[in-house]
């Protein structure tokens, strides 16, 4: 138990330092914007409506989880908390995996493998790097409720469970799913039928009240459902289709693209899939299959956070065929370097070598001008500097060039980086706003270096 306590301690430092210095460099965006801004608007005792992307906390997935999170910014606000958190969680992962191990009578040194390969799955420490989600918090949290199940503990199962279906209203399909399998092939019957109902009876509050009274369906099409947009515009219309027109869906399913997603997913643990062990692999039924159906690129790709939700129950297979001594790979070595190999294959540790370094180059000048920002007051910026000053009601990294000037009065400060515009705006279009505002007298420039401008509004 020393050793996982030990990897499990080096896991959260170098998740930690990795998450952190990602949003050093200025490589964070708009989700992180919006939880940070979220929590701190929460601890502040205001209402929790992000200026960012324009949502209720509870509007998005109604995750409560985010109001406990707020009790953090309280001691302290920090941004840093939720990379804590965050870290925390995926590297506690560890535990349960350590434990349903040894419950399926691995040695100690196959235990240790297999945390090995959860802490080394590429989806773990790349979800690490995808700003904040608290689908990162359902991901131990699963772990313990399957090991919860196994050995009986009721208290601790509920409490998973409870946990999982605050993190993300999706997940509440993961939770039945999950109820289906230990009702029906774990024999564990009053587990499966608190998941169940529970899983269910969440999904319908939170997609039926929570999420339609304090957002709307408009602003869920716009958010979500995009990613689904082959398959119509409005609920209602894509309920027809999946109806009357399911080869649109065969279609979509049936691609390139989705195999290499499958294969990818599978590859850290295919040394474990035998037939009559991946009966746990009904509990990623909703994820993988929500990840397949859509038809944007970024579901299809262990670089986010989308498949999270699928890696404890790859894990349990891993273990169960192991266990049983059925495994393709049996020795604890080998096991190690397989995840190691797809871990450098996979992994997006190497994007501090190349696509994290992009903005180095204004690095100091953006350092200084956020240091000049001084007060709580209104800002507009661009995507990678909004999640560094979200500790305010108004903030915006949306401009768009033909509104009119009297739209960038309702914001005290402007700050902008030209040469590093983000996926917001164009660097022209940020020229020509500099110009505009060095020929206007309510606002006064503070600071120019490298192309990045601070202005600060007149004082009348």
């Amino acid at each position: 138990m020393n050793n996982i306590k030990a990897i499990i301690g080096i896991s959260i430092l170098v998740l930690f330092i990795s998450s952190s210095l990602r949003h050093e460099l200025f490589n964070s965006s708009g989700d992180l914007a919006f939880f940070d801004q979220i929590i701190y608007l929460i601890s502040q005792g205001k209402a929790p409506v992000s200026s960012v992307l324009g949502f209720h906390a509870l509007a998005d997935h109604a995750a409560w989880i985010l109001y406990p999170l707020a009790l953090l910014y309280k001691i302290y606000p920090s941004v840093y908390w939720l990379f804590a958190v965050q870290s925390v969680a995926l590297a506690l992962g560890a535990l349960p995996t350590y434990l349903l191990a040894l419950q399926a009578g691995l040695k100690e040194n196959l235990a240790v493998a297999m945390v090995a390969v959860y802490l080394m799955y590429p989806v773990v420490y790349n979800s690490n790097l995808c700003d904040f989600h608290p689908d990162t918090i359902a991901v131990p949290a699963l772990l313990t409720a399957v090991f919860a199940a196994r050995t009986r503990k009721l208290v601790w199962f509920c409490l998973s469970i409870l946990l999982v279906l605050g993190c993300k209203a999706v997940l509440s399909l993961t939770v039945v799913a999950m109820g289906i399998w230990l009702l029906l092939f774990e024999k564990r019957r009053l587990y499966g039928a608190i998941a169940i109902i529970s899983g269910i009876i969440w999904f319908l509050i939170a997609n039926s009240i929570i999420i339609p009274y304090f957002g709307s369906e408009a602003a869920l099409l716009n958010r979500h459902l995009y990613r689904y947009s082959y398959l119509g515009s409005s609920f209602p219309e894509m309920v027809q289709i999946l109806i009357h027109q399911p080869e649109i869906i065969f279609n979509n399913l049936f691609s390139i693209l989705n195999l290499e997603y499958l294969c990818f997913l599978l590859l850290p643990v295919v040394w474990s899939l035998r037939p009559q062990f991946i009966i746990p692999l009904i509990s990623i039924i909703p994820c993988v299959v929500l990840n397949l159906l859509a038809d944007h690129p970024s579901q299809k790709n262990l670089v986010l956070h989308y498949s999270l939700p699928a890696i404890p129950f790859l894990i349990v297979v891993g273990i169960s065929s192991l266990g049983a001594g059925k495994a393709w790979i049996k020795q604890r070595r080998a096991i190690v370097l397989w995840s190691l190999v797809w871990f450098f294959a996979l992994g997006k540790f190497w994007f501090f070598s190349s696509k994290y370094l992009h903005n180095v180059d204004t690095w100091t000048a953006t350092k200084e001008a956020l240091a000049l920002v001084k007060t709580k007051n209104s800002v507009l910026t661009t995507d990678i500097i909004t999640p560094h000053l979200t500790h305010r009601q108004l903030i915006s990294f949306k401009y768009n060039p033909s509104q009119d000037i009297a739209e960038l009065n309702k914001f005290h400060y402007i700050l902008l980086n030209v040469r590093h515009p983000g996926w917001a705006a164009s660097s022209e279009s940020l020229s020509n706003l500099v110009n505009i505002l060095k020929n206007q007298s309510k606002f006064n420039l503070k600071y120019q270096q490298d192309n990045v401008y601070l202005f600060e509004k007149a004082i009348s």
